[in-house]
């Protein structure tokens, strides 16, 4: 799981509520000092029992450049409400999910960090048939198709722990109160000794531990699943061959290796962003120059010659491990 390194929300960010067609999500929103967002909007999404203070070290440095920046918890994470019923956790609703929050808020930019990187990827292909517009997409330390190596084992673990299978089609879930069981002895008995090992401040682990603790249980089980299932359709992102794509990731990443997101990256035709000393969560670890490069890939996106309905501006050239 991603870690801030604050909880303090920087100047300028609040915290409130997208009210939505597809119901109402927890938000962090920020906004330029001065009160005028003269560039397009963008929207962040957290991954696996990630949450929006994932990005807190970076929303302030994004409205710097004359935009708002929305960050989520995603259906069922943190302070946003669950699905109710299994078929909203599919990877299509969830996708369905950000179409209607980027309409909320006006964002054209999108960001999907992780797991939210393949629900992103749902979101623009799910765009692309319902005519919304996307002026980029950015694929953060985010694979092509499921998870594998150690990450993926982890996760396969962890779902033997509360008594449910990996597949998609392993069939219905424990009870509610099971699987919450099942979860707070997984935060108590791993999770919080690892942070605090790590020497996570006190103040921090006490957050992650309500965090995990106040994700839907169903939802963990099923974007688990999803997360270890999950089919390759980078060839499907990579038709859309005039939207802006930034691949963008740590060089020691522990998820989906640097290697498969270079190459996705280059099937892709997108620019690369590799960050040296980075891991898996760039926005934490590496706040200014991940900030830094959204913003330029931002400007360079919406001052490009824009194509009509989805597509927008030609992609720029591909970069490696640099801050530009």
């Amino acid at each position: 799981m991603s870690t801030p390194t604050s909880l303090d929300l920087p100047v300028g960010v609040r915290r409130t509520t997208i009210e939505t067609a597809r119901g109402a999500f927890a938000a962090l929103q920020a906004v330029p000092a001065s009160g005028v967002c003269e560039r397009e909007a963008a929207l962040l999404v957290p991954g696996y029992t990630g949450s929006k203070e994932d990005f807190l070290a970076i929303l302030d440095l994004l409205a710097e450049g004359s935009r708002q920046v929305t960050a989520i918890d995603m259906r069922g994470q943190y302070e946003t409400p669950g699905a109710g019923e299994p078929g909203g956790y599919s990877a299509a609703a969830l996708g369905a999910d950000i179409v209607a929050i980027m309409h909320a808020t006006g964002a054209r930019h999108l960001v999907g960090h992780s797991y939210g990187g393949l629900i992103g990827r749902e979101a623009v292909l799910t765009g692309a048939g319902s005519g919304a517009e996307i002026a980029s997409f950015t694929l953060m330390s985010s694979g092509p198709a499921a998870l594998t190596g150690s990450r993926a084992r982890e996760l396969r673990e962890m779902l033997a722990a509360l008594g449910t299978g990996a597949g998609p089609d392993d069939g219905g879930l424990p009870e509610a109160a099971v699987l919450r069981a099942g979860i707070a002895e997984i935060w108590q008995g791993y999770l919080e000794p690892q942070a605090a090992a790590a020497g996570v401040p006190g103040d921090i682990v006490a957050f992650l531990g309500r965090r995990m603790r106040g994700n839907d249980p169903a939802g963990l089980v099923l974007m688990a699943r999803h997360m270890l299932t999950a089919p390759d359709r980078t060839a499907e992102l990579a038709r859309l061959d005039q939207l802006p794509v930034l691949v963008i990731y740590g060089e020691d990443d522990n998820a989906w290796s640097p290697a498969a997101q270079e190459n996705m990256a280059r099937r892709l035709g997108a620019r690369r962003l590799c960050i040296p000393a980075a891991v898996h969560s760039p926005a934490v670890e590496a706040p200014c120059t991940t900030a830094s490069a959204l913003t330029k890939f931002w400007d360079a996106a919406e001052t490009a010659p824009t194509a009509p309905g989805l597509t927008a501006p030609a992609r720029p050239a591909t970069v490696t491990r640099t801050a530009w």
